[in-house]
């Protein structure tokens, strides 16, 4: 799947990246005083079998879900499938594309039907200045937890707020806001080590918001094996994350919506974990963020995290009954019009309910 916007946005990287390189494949710094613009190639479909070489120094490539892939590096040829969390918007439950990291693939072929592809670099584009630096997570009653993460907004990390408009200045998706009713974790599920969780989270968004014409990245927030925090999709202009600017009837915060459980979003905060818990286990940072993530999250909408919610869209009044903290994957066995998928990885899964109750004891403390 290649977007009308997609292939705007290739048009303009590659006229400016032509001559550019990755620079010994650094990345910048979170708190650098500069941040790349994304470069992207969109191509295809691309028949299987073709041997492809890049139109730019690859860092990922962006490829529909399960799409087979071999790549050539400097050690030979290797299958990589194209695994990762396949997301999904409102207006569809068909998932999007995932992020497959490629730094240093010289050439690859796909097997199957014929796929469109992005191929991106998010390192080494021209230079931009940020405009925030990290500081700690700020949302409501946060000022009461016992330890807060660090945290990269938007801003911090880099977001091409462009991303998120049409060529002819309008939103492709104006935020909207609803009234949360589940929790859903996810991994971000890539077959291959993330280097640089930053410049990977920039990816992620480049795919979601034009890649996938969502106009945004999916998640909420998501958290890197280091315990940051990242803003994910866009509310308003204030510093809290997730949050829109007005109280809903019930006079708690409404969230904006995303696009990370297909056909299941409205009423639904995603937290994505950076990487593939089906490969390596969370790292112990990352799960004590994503632990007082969900107890902030719980407490300022008043949700139970050992309970259980009957879940309602309120845009398509589609119905699933599950924990009220979940993992992608339930969703589909609550029900299966959600779509089939591994999210959130075999060990982050497992610890779930030990996540539940951990979230509990730490709501009642706030």
């Amino acid at each position: 799947m290649v977007s009308r916007r997609s292939l705007l946005r290739g048009a303009t990287g590659l006229a400016a990246a032509a001559p550019l390189t990755l620079a010994g494949g650094q990345a910048f710094a979170a708190d650098g005083d500069t941040v790349p613009e994304i470069v992207a190639a969109p191509r295809g479909p691309l028949g299987p079998g073709r041997t492809v070489t890049p139109e730019v120094e690859l860092t990922h490539l962006s490829v529909p879900a399960g799409t087979g892939l071999r790549v050539r590096t400097s050690a030979g040829w290797r299958d990589l499938a194209a695994t990762g969390c396949p997301a999904g918007s409102d207006a569809t439950t068909a998932p999007g594309n995932v992020l497959v990291p490629a730094a240093g693939v010289t050439a690859y072929q796909l097997t199957g039907v014929p796929t469109a592809v992005t191929e991106l670099n998010t390192v080494n584009g021209r230079k931009q200045a940020l405009r925030a630096r990290p500081r700690t997570l700020t949302l409501p009653r946060a000022d009461r937890a016992p330890w807060r993460p660090s945290y990269l907004s938007r801003a911090a990390w880099g977001a091409d707020e462009s991303y998120r408009y049409n060529p002819d200045g309008t939103l492709e998706t104006p935020p909207a806001f609803f009234g949360v009713q589940t929790l859903t974790v996810h991994h971000s599920g890539e077959p291959a080590p993330i280097d640089d969780p930053i410049q990977h989270v920039r990816g992620i968004y480049y795919t979601h918001a034009v890649t996938n014409d969502w106009g945004d990245i999916g998640y909420q927030l998501l958290i890197d094996k280091y315990g940051r925090v990242f803003e994910g999709v866009y509310s308003d202009p204030d510093p809290i994350p997730v949050f829109g600017p007005e109280l809903g009837p019930d006079g708690r915060p409404q969230m904006v919506n995303g696009a990370h459980v297909g056909g299941f979003n409205a009423g639904n905060v995603g937290v994505c974990v950076l990487g593939n818990t089906n490969l390596v286990p969370p790292t112990a940072a990352a799960l004590r963020s994503l632990t007082i993530v969900l107890a902030l999250l719980a407490k300022v909408t008043n949700l139970d995290p050992e309970g259980t919610t009957a879940y309602v869209n309120p845009i398509s009044g589609a119905r699933a009954t599950l924990r009220t903290i979940s993992a992608h994957r339930d969703w589909h066995d609550a029900n299966p019009a959600a779509g089939a998928t591994e999210c959130c990885g075999t060990s982050l899964y497992a610890q779930l309910p030990a996540i539940r109750t951990r979230v509990a004891r730490l709501v009642d403390l706030l």
